[in-house]
């Protein structure tokens, strides 16, 4: 059983950065695949970005690709989103989640467990 706990959103104006984090409780974390996803009203949710269980493998969105970029710290138990150049565009609801026995996978099946999610909001 993982927790994940999500934080760091808010309110910016289109051009600037936020980071994310997600915490995670349990002594399993570093055994976990862990992702990035958004949902805006009325839209599906949406894949953003993964990371295995090292760190040392990324995968992401081609709308994100050069503006956000997803890290780990297992020693912390937690997972980052760093967005860069942020637009109105991104404006959504991030989740961060985690997963067993798949890797850097865009679909949001795969993914076992799921933080509460946390707002981002992008001005113009």
């Amino acid at each position: 059983q993982v927790q994940l706990v999500e934080s760091g959103g808010g309110l910016v104006q289109a051009g600037g950065s936020l980071r994310l984090s997600c915490a995670a409780s349990g002594r399993t974390f570093s055994s976990y695949a862990m992702g990035w996803f958004r949902q805006s009203p009325g839209k599906e949710r949406e894949f953003v970005t993964a990371i295995n269980w090292s760190g040392g493998r990324t995968h992401s969105a081609d709308s994100v690709k050069g503006r956000f970029t997803i890290s780990r710290d297992n020693a912390k138990n937690t997972v980052y989103l760093q967005m860069n150049s942020l637009k109105p565009e991104d404006t959504a609801v991030y989740y961060c989640a985690a997963a067993m026995y798949t890797v850097l996978s865009e679909d949001v099946s795969r993914y076992d467990y799921w933080g509460q999610g946390t707002q981002v909001t992008v001005s113009s």
